[in-house]
């Protein structure tokens, strides 16, 4: 069992709306969402579109719940975008999430995306360098490097989100960012591993010494296999289920629990899944997760 003592569960707020769809719980009044969170029994949330990004105001719409913001998402544009505004646009990102207390900063590559174009199918196979050359390779590790250190010197931490739909989503892409950067941590996100193909359990025993944040997503086995094989976009997988909570779906949390536990993993667990509000009630499964973790890995 994980200890209470270092390691917190919170909820990332796409379960009520979603970040890339807006039509996905686009109705959803920010206040529901919090209230709900707090109600299923997290401590506290990711940043979400619907978040003001304000901390005079962004803190004061927390406390009412006790919800502490714990990171938020930042888009990186190294292989294709100037390095000097790429690092303004870090750094101000960082001031904000450092002002809410937040103790991790999450960045994702995005240059040459697809997650966020319902036209565009998710690519499955990648050679050695796409879609990046290897100068672009150099740039986003050397960026993504900089970046890190300058979080630690906020007494912060830079965890990269390997994520589908983008030129690092698969293990061997992983392992290429990993092998170049040495203060760079791993976001280690369940969902998005199988949903690649991967071996969740596998890579979080590889990586159990630089996984500095976690997210817990589960997957419909049958709508992976289904979105493989008719090589949908990101947005026709959502739409049809692709993911789910902790405590439903595919993936056996108890051995990844159990190497976290080993590997003295200290910090925030983040249940969130990408559902259509309308077919997933929110509450329901955030309930639902929350009480299966609370089962299996003790907090």
């Amino acid at each position: 069992m994980l200890n209470p003592k270092n390691v917190r569960i919170a909820a990332q707020p796409i379960i009520w709306s979603n970040d890339d769809f807006h039509d996905l719980g686009g109705d959803t009044p920010l206040e529901r969402c919090l209230s709900e969170m707090r109600e299923a029994g997290y401590a506290g949330t990711e940043l979400g579109h619907k978040f003001p990004k304000d901390p005079v105001k962004l803190k004061p719409l927390l406390q009412p719940y006790g919800l502490q913001l714990v990171s938020g998402w930042h888009s990186t544009y190294l292989a294709a975008r100037p390095f000097a505004a790429e690092r303004s646009g870090f750094i101000e990102h960082l001031a904000f999430l450092k002002a809410m207390g937040s103790p991790v900063v999450i960045v994702a590559e995005c240059s040459y995306r697809t997650y966020n174009d319902p036209s565009r199918k998710l690519a499955w196979e990648f050679s050695p360098d796409e879609p990046f050359s290897s100068e672009e390779w150099k740039n986003i590790t050397t960026g993504l490097e900089e970046f890190a250190k300058i979080a630690e010197d906020s007494d912060m931490k830079l965890v990269y989100h390997h994520h589908m739909g983008t030129g690092i989503q698969s293990l061997r892409q992983t392992d290429r960012l990993m092998e170049h950067t040495r203060r760079v941590l791993l976001v280690g996100d369940t969902g998005h591993l199988a949903f690649a193909g991967e071996d969740p359990l596998a890579v979080f025993k590889k990586y159990q010494s630089r996984i500095g944040h976690v997210h817990l997503k589960n997957v419909r086995p049958a709508v992976v296999t289904k979105a493989r094989t008719e090589k949908w976009s990101f947005d026709k997988a959502v739409r049809e289920g692709v993911f789910t909570v902790p405590g439903d779906g595919g993936i056996d949390y108890k051995p990844i629990f159990e190497v976290l536990e080993r590997a003295d993993y200290a910090g925030w667990m983040v249940v969130e899944a990408e559902q259509d509000p309308k077919k997933a009630p929110p509450l329901e499964y955030a309930k639902r997760a929350r009480a299966y973790i609370k089962a299996t890995a003790g907090v």
